[in-house]
């Protein structure tokens, strides 16, 4: 019998991944509960690195003759354990996959769904890239991200710098400014004298039935919290990407048009604005978390990302 999930036995067998190997038991445990098949891929591992004071969880699948590379970011609240969908449809494409827990989420180290900085994520990114070409996983690196992690892809292509080795940038249903920025920072500025976190309030931003079940009431992994730290975060760094200079790059970007977390129609024009000519799709009946969308609607994003990545 499969050993059973458990975070702790998980945490505590983690080795940094340049050594790691073939799974141990906790972590096939792992890998299991999330739904990963062991199929997939010729060769994977999981591990950690250590990046802006965190030790972060990272996880790397390889077919046998890899063809690029997918970087993958999750969003806020989540960890790499929910995005199977994403990284069946990279490794089909023939791509390296290697993604990381944000700090404070999921497997990585730090005070939960938290942090001082969003210049932390850019820290982070840069030792998984980093990560990469110790690896010598192939270029291009694509790089994907949803939400949170679309906010921290296009902090990077607009001040990172990017070089050659970076190839498309795939962000589904990026933040900018979540729904109802104004109230959110009004309110940040009366909590954050009184709280230093608040209960979370579970959203149903997917179609997925299953998946939202499985969100509310199954993950162990899943943050209770809603820390003002965060909040005040987030607020000190809206105004720094919307002062951002204009990058040469395009994205492609998926958005849903039932989307009640980001404030999206905002968001578009901003990203507009801010590359050249960025490649959108909006799906009328998706919502928030394209990653866990229904089938039919991760089907006609994946076959627009697929035609442009073939």
């Amino acid at each position: 019998m499969p050993e059973p999930f458990q975070p702790e036995n998980l945490l505590a067998s983690l080795r940094p991944l340049a050594a790691a190997a073939a799974l141990l038991p906790a972590e096939q445990a792992y890998r299991q509960f999330y739904g990963f098949s062991d199929t997939w891929a010729t060769h994977t591992r999981m591990g950690t690195l250590q990046a802006a004071g965190y030790q972060i969880a990272v996880q790397a699948w390889w077919p046998e003759q890899p063809r690029a590379t997918l970087v993958l970011l999750h969003g806020y609240y989540d960890h790499v354990g929910l995005y199977r969908h994403v990284i069946e449809w990279a490794l089909g494409m023939g791509f390296a996959v290697l993604a990381f827990d944000l700090p404070g989420h999921g497997l990585s180290s730090g005070a939960r769904a938290s942090i001082g900085a969003f210049s932390e994520y850019q820290t982070v990114l840069r030792a998984v890239l980093a990560e990469a070409a110790a690896l010598a996983l192939p270029q291009p690196w694509h790089l994907c991200g949803q939400s949170t992690g679309g906010a921290i892809l296009i902090d990077y292509l607009l001040t990172g710098a990017p070089g050659p080795d970076i190839g498309e940038t795939i962000l589904l249903a990026p933040l900018v400014r979540p729904r109802a920025w104004g109230w959110s920072q009004f309110s940040y500025r009366i909590m954050k004298r009184f709280v230093s976190e608040i209960p979370r309030r579970f959203s149903v931003n997917s179609s997925d039935a299953e998946f939202i079940d499985f969100v509310h009431h199954q993950d162990p992994l899943q943050p209770r919290n809603l820390p003002t730290a965060w909040v005040g975060a987030l607020s000190r760094w809206v105004p720094h990407i919307e002062a951002a200079p204009r990058s040469t790059r395009s994205p492609l970007i998926i958005q849903g048009e039932a989307d009640m977390t980001v404030a999206w129609r905002y968001n578009l024009r901003v990203l507009q604005d801010k590359f050249a000519d960025p490649q959108m799709l909006r799906l009328p009946e998706a919502r928030h978390h394209l990653g866990n969308e229904t089938p039919a609607l991760r089907q006609r994003y994946f076959e627009f990302l697929s035609q442009r990545l073939s």
